[in-house]
């Protein structure tokens, strides 16, 4: 099933809602990197994120290391950035 790509308005829209995530990828993802008191929190918030991402059937790409927390965020469907990936950025701001 093909996933529309956000539109380059849409695109601007999502970076103004969502501030602390950074284009990327040719305009094709998004990224962010949370960063937390310790690898338990940090560790916790991914644990959260995973329950969303299987509700949502959106899995971030991710990284850890200690108290950081790498994300990027993209449609592979839409070969690009979706409405997918601003719900999932809304979704893991909304946990901080």
């Amino acid at each position: 099933m093909s996933v529309p790509e956000l539109t380059p308005d849409q695109t601007a829209a999502l970076l103004a809602a969502h501030s602390e995530w950074t284009l990327t990828r040719e305009g094709k993802a998004i990224a962010r990197t949370f960063r937390f008191k310790d690898f338990s929190e940090a560790w916790g918030f991914m644990s959260r994120v995973a329950l969303l991402a299987e509700v949502q059937d959106h899995h971030p790409e991710w990284f850890n290391v200690y108290n950081r927390v790498e994300v990027t965020l993209t449609t592979h469907d839409a070969g690009g950035l979706s409405a997918r990936d601003a719900r999932m950025a809304a979704a893991m701001d909304g946990l901080l």
